[in-house]
């Protein structure tokens, strides 16, 4: 699959209808994003089953601060519509492939139930 443009207008709907989407926060000024651009294209020919998606954080300010991006490039690993993973810097290849094979093989009903926990005990410590 070929990795497409994420914006405010198309974010919800990417994430409601794929279960594994993958995004790249970027910037035209930002020299580590322009090196790492190659390997996201060559990754995401790999994986025709998750949706890759490049966010300007120029462009798309909302969404750079929904995911609390600090530095570029930031990657986010989804999973059904759950943030699993975010790395900020360049990863090698290697370590990106490994990264979504460990995002396939999660137990996401495990995710799910360590959410929940970990809402209640933030409730529970603000009352």
């Amino acid at each position: 699959m070929s990795v497409i443009d994420l914006t405010q207008d198309t974010f919800e709907e990417t994430i409601e209808n794929n279960e594994i989407v993958i995004i790249d926060f970027w910037a035209e000024w930002c020299g580590p994003c322009k090196q790492f651009a190659p390997t996201y294209e060559k990754v995401s020919e790999n994986h025709s089953d998750i949706v890759f998606a490049k966010v300007n954080v120029e462009e798309q300010q909302e969404l750079a601060g929904m995911f609390q991006v600090r530095s570029i490039p930031t990657l986010v690993f989804m999973r059904e519509k759950i943030v699993v993973f975010s790395n900020p810097g360049v990863i090698p290849e290697s370590n990106f492939e490994e990264g979504i094979k460990q995002l396939k093989e999660l137990d996401m009903e495990k995710v799910r139930q360590d959410l929940e926990n970990a809402q209640a005990e933030q409730e529970q410590n603000q009352s």
